[in-house]
């Protein structure tokens, strides 16, 4: 009663005494945040990556429960936060090894992100290790083997998309000067893109998998804009329109002997000709 004076006595005509508590009092009490949902859709996608369908299903089914619960009135206002989370946050996640990033950086950058304003950077380059500023509009993460946050950079050199390595984030300073979005924008365009991270111009690549590999390689997306087609002596051809060559041979290797690189001859050459460098990324 001390903690919850709403408490209203209710009438039985029973020895044993009840309670109840208004409409409405546990709705003040507990409240759901868009970060809160976004989570819970993001590790939504992550089961539907992954091809755990009971599970991404069970998850959906809360979030509809949760989202069912609140408030017209505080549903529009979370709905706003939600869609920019959800747009701002990576679709490439992998498990794995992953570089130390200080949380409190992301949390920043995600509040500027919901609230379209500008961010200096304090930003370590991956070769000269100087530490320079960068004004930039963060759009959002893309998170795989390497964590990065999509940015468009400010400056008269740049004035483009720019990924910036979130490890090599040393500081951000939050401006009120707020930004307009590119509407014509689209990270997971912006992501289908490469292969992996590494952004360049897309190009057209056709691999072979043997007979012997090909039931496996026909269980993989590659890529979403990957074609796949038997040929008549049981191997695999997989047309991929992507770009990042050196992503690309990295994943090869691990098909040893049991892919061919068809084209480009550039490709061809780095997986079966020649030692890929394995130089990091920016």
């Amino acid at each position: 009663m001390r903690n919850f004076p709403q408490m209203e006595e209710v009438a039985t005509g029973e020895r044993i005494k009840r309670w109840r508590l208004p409409t409405g009092t546990l709705d003040r009490l507990v409240a759901f945040t868009a970060e809160e949902l976004a989570a819970l859709e993001s590790a939504t996608r992550l089961f539907e990556r992954d091809n755990r369908e009971d599970e991404a299903a069970e998850l959906a089914t809360l979030g509809a429960k949760l989202r069912a619960l609140l408030k017209p009135d505080v549903a529009r206002r979370v709905e706003p936060d939600l869609e920019a989370l959800l747009e701002a946050e990576g679709l490439a996640m992998r498990p794995g090894p992953r570089p130390r990033i200080d949380i409190s950086v992301v949390e920043e950058l995600r509040q500027a992100i919901m609230a379209c304003t500008k961010v200096k950077l304090r930003y370590r380059n991956r070769k000269t290790k100087q530490v320079n500023e960068r004004l930039v509009h963060p759009y959002g993460f893309l998170h795989g083997h390497r964590n990065y946050l999509v940015a468009w950079h400010e400056n008269p050199k740049a004035n483009a998309v720019t990924l910036f390595a979130l490890p090599h984030i040393e500081g951000i300073e939050l401006t009120a000067e707020p930004f307009q979005r590119d509407p014509e924008f689209s990270l997971e365009a912006f992501a289908t893109r490469s292969f992996g991270l590494f952004q360049s111009e897309p190009f057209k690549t056709v691999w072979r998998f043997s007979p012997e590999a090909a039931d496996d390689a026909e269980e993989f997306i590659f890529h979403p804009t990957q074609q796949v087609e038997r040929q008549s002596d049981g191997s695999l051809l997989v047309t991929i329109m992507a770009a990042s060559d050196l992503e690309m041979a990295w994943h090869l290797y691990s098909w040893g002997d049991k892919v061919e690189v068809l084209e480009p001859r550039e490709l061809a050459e780095m997986v079966h000709g020649q030692r890929v460098e394995w130089a990091a990324l920016p």
